[in-house]
């Protein structure tokens, strides 16, 4: 299936305007979005929930805010744009002096003309966040008004999966989040590229894999799941990726897992070294995304996290310049390409078994030597017998070889039609 730039487009321009936050109905009017795509099941925790160290805070919702200053004009408008509120503030409706007001405000002096992306989840505060020239030009004598129109109250958290099934119980997880307000790269290009991935996932006509998408708000959210679904993971995950800033014009970076020896490390690499396309690599550290949690002591999942521009590597980076001009729809549609094509490799790697396995089998009479087959195809078959032994699987091989998943499994196809192979599943 082709990715089409401009459906891609479409949703960003629906999702972008709202305004999320970890609870509340900027969530749930995203998912809302994004279930036109993915047959979501939705879930809600009460606030209060206890979730290992941490406590499932109050809801939160907004409908305005504003600040009046003392010569009429309306700044910090939240309905121009939602950065200018820092996200959970407490509601507020008074008028305050240019002292008190400032201690509120937050701004970016290095970056004068970028709204900053603040919040304070867990400790009640309220602010505004304006670009530092807006600040420079703020008269310091007279009444300013201050208006925030919000709530936080008992409510819930939300967060949503899809389990895509397979042929086994073996999943692939695939998570992203879904908290921030209006912000392109470090927000909404996972989003974009977990709904279309699945898309091109669910027209398989065949999956060894079950895929397992999760929608849920960073950190506090991947908690909540690991807590009801931790212990199934453990068992059954085999692969996991979070997905976030992958819709610059950056080069592919793929942070590895804890330890950098998963499943989800090879076939990352695996794909990326084949697609002839510039990458770094990036060893785990317990900073970035929901990685941290995944790889944390108590489940340590083979979680990784592809990306192109990394979070805190580009200027635009929580401020209100991660816009619709920073990102390209032709990176989100190469992002999806790129996931899937980790996910195939996945798909075609397979560990055998040589049913031939005291010396070489002759391969002459089989039809699978000189004149049946090209030099080097004969080369890469000598390869797999040689090295199914329960211990390797293909991309072991492929590493040896030089070659792709890809080819190899068409070849360890062919052995298995003559009975020269059995696949470890078997």
């Amino acid at each position: 299936m082709m990715i089409n730039e401009k459906i891609i487009e479409e949703y960003f321009d629906r999702l972008f305007p709202i305004c999320r936050s970890i609870t509340g109905n900027g969530v749930r009017d995203t998912l809302k979005i994004i279930s036109e795509i993915i047959p979501l099941n939705i879930y809600e925790i009460p606030s209060g929930t206890d979730i290992f160290d941490w406590t499932i805070p109050k809801e939160w919702n907004i409908n305005d805010a504003y600040i009046i200053t003392p010569d009429g004009q309306k700044i910090g408008n939240f309905k121009e744009h939602n950065l200018h509120v820092v996200n959970y503030s407490t509601p507020i409706h008074k008028k305050i002096s240019f002292d008190e007001l400032k201690q509120h405000l937050h701004t970016l002096p290095h970056k004068p003309n970028a709204i900053p992306y603040v919040t304070s989840y867990y400790k009640e505060n309220w602010g505004f966040c304006l670009t530092y020239d807006e600040y420079k030009q703020l008269p310091q004598k007279g009444e300013y008004e201050v208006l925030i129109d919000s709530s936080l109250t008992n409510g819930h958290l939300t967060y949503a999966d899809c389990v895509l099934q397979g042929e086994t119980q073996n999943e692939v997880l695939i998570s992203t989040y879904i908290c921030h307000p209006s912000m392109a790269n470090n927000e909404l290009s996972g989003p974009l590229v977990a709904m279309f991935l699945y898309q091109k996932l669910a027209q398989l006509t065949k999956r060894k894999y079950t895929y397992r998408f999760v929608f849920a708000p960073e950190t506090i959210g991947a908690l909540v799941y690991l807590h009801k679904n931790g212990e199934h993971l453990k068992k059954h995950c085999k692969a996991g990726y979070i997905l976030t800033c992958v819709g610059d014009r950056g080069i592919f970076h793929y942070k590895q897992s804890k330890y950098g020896n998963t499943l989800a490390d090879k076939a990352a690499l695996h794909t990326l070294k084949h697609s002839k396309k510039l990458f770094r690599v990036l060893p785990f550290y317990p900073g970035g995304s929901d990685e941290r949690q995944y790889c944390s002591p108590a489940f340590n999942l083979p979680v990784g996290s592809l990306m192109r521009t990394p979070y805190r590597e580009y200027p635009e980076y929580h401020t209100s310049l991660d816009n619709k001009n920073f990102i390209s729809f032709k990176a989100l549609k190469e992002s999806v390409e790129m996931y899937f094509q980790i996910m195939m490799t996945l798909e075609d790697n397979e560990k055998y078994i040589n049913l031939q396995p005291y010396g070489e089998p002759q391969l002459s009479k089989r039809g699978l030597y000189i004149g049946d087959l090209s030099r080097d195809d004969i080369m890469q078959i000598m390869y797999i017998l040689q090295y199914s032994d329960g211990n390797n699987d293909l991309m072991d091989i492929a590493e040896r070889t030089k070659t792709n998943v890809h080819h190899l499994k068409k070849l360890a196809d062919i052995l298995q039609q003559h009975n020269l192979l059995d696949n470890e599943r078997h």
